[in-house]
């Protein structure tokens, strides 16, 4: 059964502007969602390092993004919001969510969170992101600011052609709190946060064999307070 509010739902005080408005005030929170029913490449900034790589939607529910590497090693397919829209920042929360797959979790690396735009976004100098080595099935979350890194390690296993959900909660202060499947398993302090530039949202997938390899990403959301 719903719950009905006929009077309205807000979360902000009465003497804002917004203050008597029936809904939510949206502006609270800068706020950037994708489920990824459409894909439009001019919106980012693509890096395939051999032809062939391939980024789009492909048929499944809920809206699915395929990024698809050509059956080369080392071949690098990443796709990077083409602008740097968030930035960490004292006294303000940032929530990051996502979920994915990957067809193969052992031969191939991947990188799913913030970053500075850069061509090497598996070898990137800023951002908090998580990331997964060719060679292993344990996922990391990585805190990194002018090349000088927090890695906290096995925050997840991935397996092959499984989905997973992940994401991570900065608190606007010391912690960084990191969720797999909706459940809090462990936090990284802030000792490399990159908080003196922007950043923007980073995917990407690389092989680790001569084999193609296949990064299905169901949806991201990212929110900072303003």
């Amino acid at each position: 059964m719903t719950t009905n509010f006929v009077d309205g739902v807000t979360n902000t005080t009465e003497s804002t502007t917004l203050g008597g408005f029936l809904a939510p005030d949206p502006s609270v929170a800068h706020v950037w969602f994708d489920d990824f029913d459409t894909f439009t490449a001019a919106d980012w900034t693509v890096t395939e390092t051999q032809a062939g790589a391939t980024q789009a939607v492909v048929a499944g529910d809920g809206g699915i993004l395929a990024l698809t590497n050509s059956a080369a090693d080392d071949d690098l397919n990443a796709i990077q919001w083409a602008n740097e829209t968030f930035k960490f920042e004292a006294g303000k929360r940032l929530w990051f969510k996502s979920r994915f797959k990957v067809s193969d979790a052992t031969q191939s690396d991947l990188v799913i969170g913030l970053q500075i735009t850069d061509a090497t976004p598996l070898a990137v100098s800023d951002g908090l992101y998580f990331a997964k080595a060719d060679g292993s099935t344990s996922l990391s979350l990585v805190v990194t600011k002018n090349s000088t890194a927090t890695t906290t390690t096995g925050v997840a296993t991935l397996a092959s052609n499984t989905y997973v959900t992940v994401g991570f909660v900065y608190d606007g202060a010391s912690r960084v709190d990191i969720f797999v499947n909706d459940v809090r398993v462990k936090s990284s302090v802030t000792t490399n946060l990159c908080d003196d530039e922007e950043l923007t949202l980073s995917i990407a997938v690389q092989n680790g064999e001569a084999a193609a390899k296949t990064l299905s990403v169901d949806y991201v959301f990212v929110a900072k307070e303003r």
